[in-house]
């Protein structure tokens, strides 16, 4: 494949939330229509997912949990927690994008490199979800990965300003899989859990220290681990302007820290599936630019280094 794989389904948007709801459901779509108008992707690079089905989510999550969800039985407080109302297009969006991270993965083995024009949705627990986050995506398509020949390690690389409570749970015995979550400290979620590497920042931190500490983890992580993946959570709730963020980093910043970790990704010859995390301004125009500097990311070094298989 010349150009690089970008996976991509309409259900990502097509969920009716109140006027006054935080999470900015319209994103995916907007940024879908944003990559096409800048000329960053054509439309023969998506491609689109098959849904998850229900023994590929139970394979991690509770088989109770994950069958109360879909039938839209589950507890009230637990749909709480999530923070959307159950319907029918919220199970098929959980679906399709959840299948998403799975083949943005697989893709990526293939050729190199590839991108989601969604998941990251690392709050969600084996019994529950948490925080918009329903399924697991990272953990479910890690450990699916490791079912592909010559993946024997992957890496869980969350940039997202949240730290990665789902994932460190879930993948906390799965000994071929590293978690490393660099985030906000005083963030949510309030009781952080245990990945292999966190990186706690403070609120306020700014391009240099964080740009500073992506690198050297980064670096560090393919060193010791030799991945035969990364999963790469680029979220950019790290933007100084972020809602739900804290953290002082420029859209300058967002292009720079991708570049580095798609650079550092293909300097080592380790695939990278990337997906784009949490981001919660309402500023569609603005928060598709933001999330497009990854794609742009991946386009420059793609471009200039060919593919890799």
């Amino acid at each position: 494949m010349s150009t690089l794989p970008l996976v991509y389904h309409a259900s990502y948007s097509q969920l009716a939330l109140p006027s006054n709801h935080r999470f900015p459901i319209s994103k995916y779509h907007a940024l879908y229509n944003y990559l096409l108008s800048q000329g960053i992707a054509t439309p023969s690079q998506f491609i689109s997912p098959t849904k998850a089905d229900f023994e590929y989510l139970a394979a991690l999550h509770d088989q109770s949990y994950v069958k109360g969800f879909i039938s839209g039985e589950l507890d009230s407080k637990l749909m709480r927690r999530i923070g959307f109302p159950w319907s029918e297009h919220l199970v098929e969006r959980s679906l399709y994008s959840v299948a998403g991270t799975a083949l943005t993965c697989k893709l990526a083995i293939k050729h190199g490199c590839a991108l989601h024009l969604s998941g990251g949705y690392h709050h969600a627990h084996q019994h529950f979800g948490s925080g918009y986050c329903i399924f697991n995506d990272l953990a479910l398509a890690a450990v699916h990965s490791l079912q592909i020949d010559n993946i024997e390690t992957v890496l869980i690389f969350d940039c997202d300003v949240h730290q990665g409570d789902g994932t460190a749970t879930m993948m906390a015995t799965q000994e071929q899989i590293i978690t490393s979550s660099i985030h906000c400290q005083q963030n949510f979620p309030s009781r952080k859990q245990i990945s292999d590497y966190d990186i706690e920042l403070s609120r306020g931190t700014s391009d240099k220290d964080y740009l500073e500490t992506v690198k050297q983890t980064l670096s560090y992580l393919i060193r010791l681990h030799k991945p035969d993946l990364i999963i790469y959570d680029a979220g950019v709730d790290i933007h100084t302007d972020d809602n739900l963020g804290y953290f002082d980093v420029s859209t300058d910043g967002i292009r720079e820290r991708d570049n580095e970790v798609i650079r550092q990704a293909k300097m080592a010859k380790i695939p990278i599936a990337c997906v784009i995390g949490g981001g919660y301004s309402k500023d569609m125009a603005k928060l598709s630019l933001l999330h497009s500097q990854l794609f742009s990311a991946a386009n420059n070094i793609w471009q200039s280094t060919g593919s890799s298989s």
